[in-house]
Protein backbone atom coordinates (compact mmCIF):
# COMPACT_ATOMS: atom_id res chain seq x y z
CA UNK A 1 0.00 0.00 0.00
CA UNK A 2 2.97 2.27 1.02
CA UNK A 3 4.36 1.73 -2.71
CA UNK A 4 1.32 2.91 -4.59
CA UNK A 5 0.69 5.60 -1.90
CA UNK A 6 4.53 6.71 -2.84
CA UNK A 7 4.46 5.68 -6.50
CA UNK A 8 0.99 7.98 -7.42
CA UNK A 9 2.70 10.78 -5.46
CA UNK A 10 5.98 10.88 -6.94
CA UNK A 11 3.96 10.75 -10.51
CA UNK A 12 1.61 13.22 -9.51
CA UNK A 13 5.05 15.45 -8.80
CA UNK A 14 6.31 14.92 -12.01
CA UNK A 15 3.26 15.32 -14.00
CA UNK A 16 2.53 19.28 -11.85
CA UNK A 17 6.06 19.92 -12.64
CA UNK A 18 6.25 19.41 -16.28
CA UNK A 19 2.61 21.37 -16.37
CA UNK A 20 3.88 24.15 -14.55
CA UNK A 21 6.86 24.37 -16.74
CA UNK A 22 5.25 23.83 -20.03
CA UNK A 23 2.75 26.47 -19.35
CA UNK A 24 5.77 28.98 -18.36
CA UNK A 25 7.56 27.70 -21.88
CA UNK A 26 4.47 28.74 -23.36
CA UNK A 27 3.70 32.31 -21.88
CA UNK A 28 7.46 32.94 -22.57
CA UNK A 29 7.24 31.92 -26.08
CA UNK A 30 8.51 29.20 -26.02
CA UNK A 31 6.38 26.80 -27.68
CA UNK A 32 8.44 24.08 -29.19
CA UNK A 33 10.16 23.10 -26.01
CA UNK A 34 6.47 23.67 -24.34
CA UNK A 35 5.48 20.76 -26.96
CA UNK A 36 7.98 18.84 -26.34
CA UNK A 37 7.41 18.69 -22.37
CA UNK A 38 3.67 18.52 -23.07
CA UNK A 39 4.78 15.04 -24.84
CA UNK A 40 5.75 13.64 -22.08
CA UNK A 41 3.46 15.44 -19.39
CA UNK A 42 0.74 13.88 -20.98
CA UNK A 43 2.03 10.55 -20.60
CA UNK A 44 3.10 10.61 -16.66
CA UNK A 45 -0.45 12.27 -16.28
CA UNK A 46 -2.22 9.20 -18.14
CA UNK A 47 -0.12 6.45 -16.07
CA UNK A 48 -0.67 8.34 -12.47
CA UNK A 49 -4.64 8.70 -13.35
CA UNK A 50 -4.76 5.12 -14.66
CA UNK A 51 -3.84 3.71 -11.64
CA UNK A 52 -5.62 5.86 -9.28
CA UNK A 53 -9.23 5.46 -11.73
CA UNK A 54 -8.39 1.26 -11.49
CA UNK A 55 -8.29 1.92 -7.30
CA UNK A 56 -10.97 4.20 -6.78
CA UNK A 57 -11.41 2.20 -3.22
CA UNK A 58 -7.86 2.94 -2.35
CA UNK A 59 -7.86 6.22 0.13
CA UNK A 60 -4.79 6.61 0.03
CA UNK A 61 -3.93 6.67 -3.79
CA UNK A 62 -7.07 9.74 -3.72
CA UNK A 63 -4.60 11.47 -1.45
CA UNK A 64 -1.27 10.57 -2.60
CA UNK A 65 -3.42 12.23 -6.20
CA UNK A 66 -3.75 15.05 -4.37
CA UNK A 67 -0.53 16.22 -2.63
CA UNK A 68 0.91 15.29 -5.53
CA UNK A 69 -0.80 17.50 -7.00
CA UNK A 70 0.42 20.54 -4.95
CA UNK A 71 3.42 19.58 -4.27
CA UNK A 72 4.24 19.16 -8.05
CA UNK A 73 2.83 23.06 -8.47
CA UNK A 74 5.12 24.12 -5.59
CA UNK A 75 8.27 22.12 -7.38
CA UNK A 76 7.58 23.74 -10.97
CA UNK A 77 7.45 27.10 -9.49
CA UNK A 78 10.59 26.34 -7.79
CA UNK A 79 12.68 25.09 -10.77
CA UNK A 80 11.14 28.55 -13.35
CA UNK A 81 12.66 31.09 -10.39
CA UNK A 82 15.95 28.83 -10.53
CA UNK A 83 16.15 29.34 -14.47
CA UNK A 84 14.75 32.94 -14.29
CA UNK A 85 13.66 33.06 -18.31
CA UNK A 86 13.12 36.18 -19.11
CA UNK A 87 13.31 40.10 -18.20
CA UNK A 88 12.71 42.51 -16.27
CA UNK A 89 11.46 45.89 -16.28
CA UNK A 90 12.75 47.59 -12.92
CA UNK A 91 11.69 50.99 -12.26
CA UNK A 92 13.35 53.14 -9.69
CA UNK A 93 12.63 56.41 -8.01
CA UNK A 94 14.71 58.10 -5.89
CA UNK A 95 15.79 61.85 -4.61
CA UNK A 96 16.52 64.00 -7.01
CA UNK A 97 20.44 64.25 -7.44
CA UNK A 98 19.57 68.21 -7.99
CA UNK A 99 17.91 68.50 -5.07
CA UNK A 100 20.37 70.08 -2.00
CA UNK A 101 18.35 68.48 0.95
CA UNK A 102 18.08 65.08 -0.24
CA UNK A 103 20.82 64.66 -2.79
CA UNK A 104 22.12 61.14 -2.86
CA UNK A 105 25.94 60.74 -2.25
CA UNK A 106 26.72 60.02 -5.81
CA UNK A 107 24.97 59.64 -9.50
CA UNK A 108 22.79 56.18 -8.93
CA UNK A 109 22.20 56.08 -13.29
CA UNK A 110 26.06 56.14 -13.74
CA UNK A 111 27.33 53.81 -11.14
CA UNK A 112 24.48 50.95 -12.44
CA UNK A 113 25.86 51.57 -15.83
CA UNK A 114 29.44 50.95 -14.92
CA UNK A 115 28.06 47.44 -13.16
CA UNK A 116 26.73 46.67 -16.97
CA UNK A 117 22.92 47.52 -16.39
CA UNK A 118 21.15 49.75 -19.28
CA UNK A 119 19.50 52.73 -17.47
CA UNK A 120 17.47 55.30 -18.83
CA UNK A 121 16.65 58.22 -16.63
CA UNK A 122 14.70 61.35 -16.49
CA UNK A 123 13.59 63.84 -13.55
CA UNK A 124 9.92 63.59 -12.54
CA UNK A 125 7.84 65.30 -9.75
CA UNK A 126 6.42 63.48 -6.74
CA UNK A 127 4.20 64.65 -4.02
CA UNK A 128 7.26 65.99 -2.14
CA UNK A 129 9.37 67.48 -4.67
CA UNK A 130 11.40 66.84 -7.04
CA UNK A 131 12.90 62.88 -8.10
CA UNK A 132 14.93 60.87 -10.39
CA UNK A 133 12.90 58.31 -12.22
CA UNK A 134 15.36 55.10 -13.96
CA UNK A 135 14.17 52.46 -15.85
CA UNK A 136 15.97 49.25 -16.22
CA UNK A 137 15.76 46.41 -18.25
CA UNK A 138 17.53 43.22 -17.46
CA UNK A 139 17.51 39.41 -17.51
CA UNK A 140 15.81 37.62 -14.89
CA UNK A 141 19.03 36.16 -13.40
CA UNK A 142 20.34 39.60 -12.92
CA UNK A 143 17.31 41.31 -10.94
CA UNK A 144 18.64 40.49 -7.60
CA UNK A 145 22.02 41.51 -8.07
CA UNK A 146 20.54 44.66 -9.64
CA UNK A 147 18.10 44.70 -6.27
CA UNK A 148 21.23 44.35 -3.99
CA UNK A 149 23.08 47.56 -6.01
CA UNK A 150 19.98 49.83 -6.02
CA UNK A 151 19.58 48.98 -2.00
CA UNK A 152 22.95 49.57 -1.36
CA UNK A 153 23.47 52.84 -3.02
CA UNK A 154 20.23 54.30 -2.56
CA UNK A 155 18.29 52.56 0.06
CA UNK A 156 15.66 55.47 0.11
CA UNK A 157 14.36 54.42 -3.43
CA UNK A 158 11.00 53.49 -4.08
CA UNK A 159 11.43 50.22 -6.58
CA UNK A 160 9.00 48.46 -8.73
CA UNK A 161 9.27 45.61 -11.39
CA UNK A 162 7.08 43.67 -13.59
CA UNK A 163 8.04 41.56 -16.68
CA UNK A 164 7.88 42.84 -19.72
CA UNK A 165 6.23 40.96 -23.01
CA UNK A 166 7.80 42.40 -25.54
CA UNK A 167 10.68 45.13 -26.40
CA UNK A 168 12.60 46.54 -29.14
CA UNK A 169 15.32 48.73 -30.23
CA UNK A 170 17.49 50.01 -27.87
CA UNK A 171 20.59 49.07 -25.66
CA UNK A 172 19.37 45.07 -25.06
CA UNK A 173 18.97 45.05 -29.49
CA UNK A 174 22.60 46.46 -29.97
CA UNK A 175 24.21 44.02 -27.32
CA UNK A 176 22.37 41.31 -28.46
CA UNK A 177 23.28 42.18 -31.90
CA UNK A 178 26.92 42.49 -31.17
CA UNK A 179 27.16 39.50 -29.39
CA UNK A 180 25.93 38.06 -32.79
CA UNK A 181 28.15 39.22 -34.71
CA UNK A 182 30.96 38.31 -32.66
CA UNK A 183 30.31 35.00 -32.64
CA UNK A 184 30.02 34.90 -36.49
Amino acid sequence: MFYSFLLVFTIQISYMTLYSMRMIFMIRGLRYAAALISFGEIGVYLVGLNMVLNNLNNVWNLLAYCAGFASGILVGSKIEERLALGYVTVKVITPSPDDPDEQPDFHLPEELRKAGFGVTSWLGEGRDGKRLVMEILTKRTNQKKLLELINKWEPRAFVVSHEPSSFKGGFWVNQIRSRKDGAQ
